[in-house]
């Protein structure tokens, strides 16, 4: 408990709460790398508006739009303690990633909860993989419903202690009997595929014959998450189609086709899913 206390009085975890991202340049490469501290924070509700709605619009892609983002960015500062926001020049600035962790049943009168509650029901039931799903959330059961995203181009290795975070909150807001304490944990990410552009994909059916299309993940620890999941798998997003994957295409025979993904973890199994992540993700020392 003391660890969480400590947080809400300076704003920034105490350990880990830096990250020194470094490199330097070598002969093979034709830029140079710079060191960046990342630094952990609370959610400020009077500075983290802008940038976790920004970054919730990214994890939910397309389908952003069906959902009042706004009402769901202020339900996360709501709750300040619970979670995590990493940025690189201060507090003071925008997010460049986050993580935090809903009550799916204690908000469910709340309706951009519900509105998500429907639609993660709807897109579960369109997966065999992800029938648990469902059943789940309509079962009065306390889902924890975790929400994270970074920017594109930040390093995978910020979220084992983003995680690790997490878990220590949660377990001092249950000791201090807050409604934290989940049956499950569900994680809503994305992950994508390339397909051929709708352009010209008869000449390279010509060219290279149609292939198999590989999964790639956004975030990589997905793939070391659903290794510890009662549930887990892709899903179609309702305003997607091969056109906004065209628009994607930059300079490359393939675009990208993002698709939503969800991991059901059992909350027993939950801390043992983050030490693999911290296993597979954290920096050599």
């Amino acid at each position: 408990m003391a660890k969480k206390r400590a947080r809400e009085a300076d704003g920034a975890a105490e350990a880990p709460d830096k990250m020194v991202e470094d490199g330097e340049s070598s002969d093979d490469d034709d830029f140079d790398m710079v060191n960046v501290d990342f630094e952990w924070f609370n959610f400020a509700p009077d500075i983290d508006f802008h940038g976790t709605k920004a970054l919730l619009r990214q994890l939910f892609d397309v389908d952003a739009t069906l959902f009042d983002i706004s009402g769901l960015a202020d339900l996360i500062l709501s709750q300040p303690t619970i979670g995590s926001t990493v940025k690189v020049d201060g507090k003071e600035t925008d997010a460049y990633a986050f993580l935090t962790a809903l009550n799916l049943h204690e908000h469910r009168e709340k309706k951009p909860i519900a509105d998500l509650t429907t639609y993660i029901s709807q897109k579960a039931g369109t997966n065999p993989a992800l029938a648990a799903v469902p059943e789940l959330l309509s079962s009065g059961k306390h889902v924890g419903l975790v929400l994270t995203e970074r920017l594109i181009n930040m390093p995978s290795e910020i979220a084992p202690p983003m995680y690790g975070m997490l878990i220590d909150e949660i377990e001092a807001a249950v000791e201090d009997k807050e409604p934290y304490e989940f049956s499950h944990y569900l994680i809503i990410s994305k992950t994508y595929h390339e397909i051929e552009s709708t352009l010209d994909i008869e000449e390279r059916k010509r060219k290279k014959g149609k292939q198999d299309a590989t999964l790639f993940y956004f975030h990589p620890e997905d793939e070391v998450l659903q290794k510890h999941a009662a549930a887990y798998g892709s899903y179609d997003y309702t305003k997607i189609d091969e056109a906004i994957a065209d628009s994607k295409r930059a300079f490359q025979d393939m675009g990208v086709m993002p698709r939503g993904f969800m991991i059901l973890i059992e909350a027993s199994k939950f801390a043992g899913a983050a030490k693999a992540i911290s296993e597979y993700l954290s920096p050599p020392s």
